[in-house]
């Protein structure tokens, strides 16, 4: 099918060598129906020419919402006395993993809040060979900031991909978003992020579009910093509030919310047809703003899918923001649901499959 002007324009800017912030923000503020199908139709054609249309399950395990952090965005922080803090135990992470073998999940993803302690690092370490020992799945963590050490530890128990948002790539932005405390530094984001590469991780991270004090600006340098640090996997989410966090009813937003979603997918679009081959996660987020966000994911790019295995009485325990849904759908309901929803939109899910990001071979292979 013949480009529209609008298609050519958006090519142009993107394959650019000098591509800008300001480039990429007028592609972001292309928020009318033309300019949004636009930049589907280009997006799809990346994604159906590169990964093809397959979504790959990532079998998602909230296991421990204990956290050192007070991030001012975030429903677990530290401050907040109304969480009922929990760990799973072994066997219940193992029953999930039981779960997800067998309906064919190529992978897990377990996830924690920030704990460094040595307890928590040998846990992990202990469940992850426990399942490997079992079953063939992908590993994935995502459980923040550890030490270079703790990373080590992570990947020879047999982790391989690791997801760790950068959150903004402005360092003022950051500052802003977490306390004077010592423990919420950009620098040691960043090196976490280095380090993982360095390790031999697969490795994710990503942002969040609509938190108070950012711009469309530090939208276009989040894009920038992921093309530029060469992360294979992404998940990018719209920010939704969590009345006991000090952002709550903030009067510092300058994206509404009712713009969050579109910017969301417009964000995932350029990001499909910038990297091309990374992974990119259709977030439940998504789902909050729109019942069917996580479809409008897949369509704009995305390719990951992260059905959620928490047991039910822990789900409403692990609640980074409000209004979060599937808290009552225990994990065959769940699947039920999602494989209705993609088969919806003409996607596959690749069943049994790891569903690896081709950009972590073609970055290794390269670098």
């Amino acid at each position: 099918m013949e480009k529209t002007s609008i298609q050519y324009n958006i090519m142009n800017m993107l394959s650019s060598p000098s591509l800008n912030k300001r480039d990429i923000v007028s592609i972001l503020k292309m928020d009318t129906r033309e300019g949004m199908d636009a930049l589907q139709s280009l997006a799809m054609e990346v994604k159906q020419e590169r990964v093809n249309r397959i979504v790959y399950f990532r079998g998602l395990i909230e296991f421990s919402n204990q956290c050192r952090k007070n991030c001012f965005y975030c429903g677990l922080r530290k401050a907040n006395k109304g969480v009922n803090r929990f760990r799973l135990s072994e066997e219940e992470i193992l029953k999930a993993a039981d779960f997800a073998h067998e309906n064919r999940y190529g992978s897990l993803v377990l996830q924690s809040g920030e704990d460094q302690s040595e307890d928590f690092t040998d846990f992990v370490c202990r469940v992850v060979k426990q399942i490997k020992s079992r079953y063939d799945l992908g590993i994935t963590l995502s459980c923040g900031e550890q030490s270079e050490e703790t990373y080590h530890r992570f990947f020879e128990s047999g982790a391989h991909r690791y997801l760790l948002r950068i959150e903004t790539a402005s360092p003022d932005l950051y500052e802003k978003w977490h306390p004077e405390d010592g423990k919420h530094r950009f620098v040691t984001r960043l090196n976490c992020l280095k380090s993982l590469k360095e390790i031999g991780f697969q490795v994710g991270s990503g942002s969040m579009v609509g938190v108070p004090y950012q711009t469309y600006e530090d939208i276009a340098g989040d894009i920038l910093f992921l093309r530029d640090m060469r992360v294979d996997m992404m998940g990018i989410g719209p920010f939704i509030e969590h009345s006991a966090t000090p952002f709550y009813r903030s009067e510092a937003y300058s994206i509404r919310q009712e713009e969050r979603l579109g910017l969301t997918l417009r964000m995932i679009a350029i990001l499909r047809i910038l990297l091309k081959d990374v992974n990119i996660a259709s977030t439940t987020a998504m789902q909050v703003l729109d019942k069917f966000g996580r479809e409008k994911g897949l369509l704009f790019g995305a390719n990951v899918i992260m059905p959620n295995l928490t047991p039910l009485i822990h789900r409403k325990d692990y609640l980074l923001y409000e209004d979060k849904p599937c808290l009552n759908e225990d994990a065959s309901q769940c699947n039920n649901c999602l494989e209705a929803r993609i088969a919806s939109v003409g996607e596959t899910i690749g069943y049994g499959e790891w569903g690896d990001p081709l950009h972590f071979f073609r970055r290794t292979k390269t670098s």
